[in-house]
C-alpha cells in the first residue's frame, strides 16, 4: 500500500476524477443479469464502498463519472466479436437503453454534477467512449477506478487510463469480480503493477484531509 503522503499527493481534488464502472441495476442490482457477480459485489462490501467513495467525492469536490454499458433493443452497433457479447444477448436481463437495468444502482447516489457516460460496444469504459475527452477537459491527472468487474471492465479501464497518461488509483475493496478469489489475484499480480492500490478508507482519509485544507 502507498504511504499516506504518497496517496495524498495523488488525490488533489482539483485534478482527481472518480470513475465508477458498470455499477448499474442490471449488473449489480437484485435483478442482475449476472447474479453471481451481483452477489459478490454486495456481499464483499465492494458496492457499499463505491457508494462511500461517491459520497466523499461529492463532499470534496472530486468529479464523478459513471460508466454504463448498454445496448439498443435492436442490437445496432453492439459488438459481437467475443463470446462474452454473444452470451449477453441470451441473458434474461438485458442492459437495454432507457431501461431500469442501466440506471446506477443503490446505494450509490448520483449527484447533480455527476457525468454519466454510456457505451454501446466494446469492453472498455474508457477506450472508444467520451471518458478521455471529458477527463482532459476536467484537468484530470489521477483517475480513481472502482466497480465491476475485476474480470474485464475494471482492468480495461485501468490499462486505458495508464496508456493515456493518467495515474490510476484502485481502491482494492471497491472492486468485485468472480470467482471471489480472482479479484485479489488480479489486483495483486496485475493492477498493482500499473496502478496505485489502496483501500477505500485510505482514499477517504486523503479526500477528507484535502477537504479540511480547502
Amino acid at each position: 500500500m502507498p504511504s499516506y503522503e504518497q496517496l495524498g499527493d495523488l488525490l488533489d481534488p482539483a485534478g482527481t476524477v472518480l470513475l465508477t464502472v458498470e455499477c448499474q441495476q442490471g449488473v449489480v442490482g437484485p435483478d442482475s443479469a449476472l447474479p453471481e457477480l451481483a452477489h459478490e459485489a454486495r456481499s464483499s462490501g465492494a458496492l457499499r464502498n463505491v457508494a462511500r467513495l461517491v459520497a466523499a467525492a461529492h463532499e470534496s469536490g472530486v468529479q464523478v463519472i459513471h460508466a454504463i454499458a448498454e445496448r439498443r433493443p435492436d442490437g445496432r452497433g453492439a459488438s459481437r466479436n467475443a463470446r462474452l457479447f454473444r452470451a449477453a444477448e441470451r441473458l434474461p436481463v438485458r442492459q437495454l437503453t432507457g431501461s431500469t437495468a442501466v440506471r446506477v444502482a443503490p446505494p450509490i447516489e448520483v449527484g447533480e454534477g455527476d457525468l454519466v457516460v454510456r457505451r454501446l460496444h466494446g469492453l472498455s469504459p474508457v477506450h472508444g467512449t467520451d471518458v478521455d475527452a471529458l477527463l482532459r477537459n476536467l484537468g484530470c491527472r489521477t483517475l480513481i477506478v472502482a466497480g465491476v468487474s475485476a474480470n474485464v471492465a475494471v482492468p480495461n479501464a485501468v490499462f486505458d487510463a495508464v496508456n493515456l497518461g493518467y495515474t490510476a488509483v484502485v481502491p482494492s475493496d471497491a472492486v468485485a469480480g468472480v470467482p471471489a478469489g480472482y479479484t485479489a489475484a488480479m489486483i495483486r499480480h496485475t493492477l498493482a503493477l500499473v496502478a496505485t492500490v489502496a483501500t477505500t478508507d485510505e482514499v477517504l482519509r486523503c479526500l477528507e484531509h484535502a477537504r479540511g485544507r480547502s
